[in-house]
């Protein structure tokens, strides 16, 4: 089948209290400008032509999530997610149709990633004729890396950054092998950090897109200034 003709569901794991920020809230309902963290993230995948359905895993006792306008529109869908991301991401992926997931893309984004581009979707989304596999948005690392001695702030060794690249999100895998592989993986008890090393402990190989430095995931309070700063920037340019 063409991948012109496969449909693509987001699903956004909302369901964590982002304890780093140190706020009242979880951390996708911050304000960032106008609006909150993840309503800026949801605009970015309701927008998206190409994507016909938002899926939202949220805290069984989300009370900030009927607030926003987004969560009114036709597109977005939510379930409760679990405790840890994969759960979430497991739980939306069992919700689609059955009857449509054999030729449904799972495009997976973190709530707190407000600055995605529909650029960087459409990077992605094309991908998939190369990498039938699934992908992910990734930059290659930069900086010089050092691993730390034991639980210490001694530097042990330099690492080589060759061939070192930073997960980003989204990130893109047929929802059939998705959904398999995250659960095979969650039931023998494997450490799933992010969609794609689900897909590597099954032994799949999921391709490398470059995406855009200023996709930030808002962690830490002063990147919030950051993100408004990158929003700003992005918005000029529509």
């Amino acid at each position: 089948m063409n991948v012109e003709n496969q449909s693509v569901i987001a699903i956004v794991p909302a369901a964590g209290i982002g304890a780093r920020m140190g706020a009242t809230i979880p951390k996708q309902y911050l304000a960032l400008g106008e609006q909150s963290i993840l309503a800026h993230t949801l605009d970015s995948l309701i927008t998206h032509k190409k994507i016909k359905q938002v899926i939202v895993a949220l805290h069984p006792e989300d009370s900030f999530f009927a607030t926003l306008s987004q969560a009114n529109h036709p597109k977005v869908n939510t379930v409760i997610g679990g405790q840890e991301r994969a759960d979430s991401v497991l739980r939306a992926l069992v919700s689609i149709d059955n009857e449509t997931t054999e030729s449904n893309w799972a495009l997976v984004h973190d709530a707190a990633r407000p600055c995605l581009t529909h650029s960087d979707i459409d990077k992605l989304l094309n991908a998939r004729v190369d990498c039938p596999q699934g992908a992910i948005l990734a930059m290659p690392v930069r900086d010089t890396m050092k691993r730390s001695a034991n639980s210490t702030n001694l530097i042990s060794e330099t690492v080589s950054r060759d061939h070192l690249w930073h997960a980003l999100t989204p990130q893109l895998f047929p929802c059939k092998s998705l959904q398999q592989h995250l659960s095979d993986a969650l039931k023998q008890g494997v450490q799933i950090t992010d969609e794609a090393s689900a897909m590597e402990w099954a032994g799949v190989n999921p391709g490398l897109v470059t995406g855009r430095a200023d996709n930030i995931k808002v962690t830490h309070p002063d990147d919030l200034q950051l993100a408004a700063l990158f929003l700003s920037h992005i918005n000029s340019q529509k």
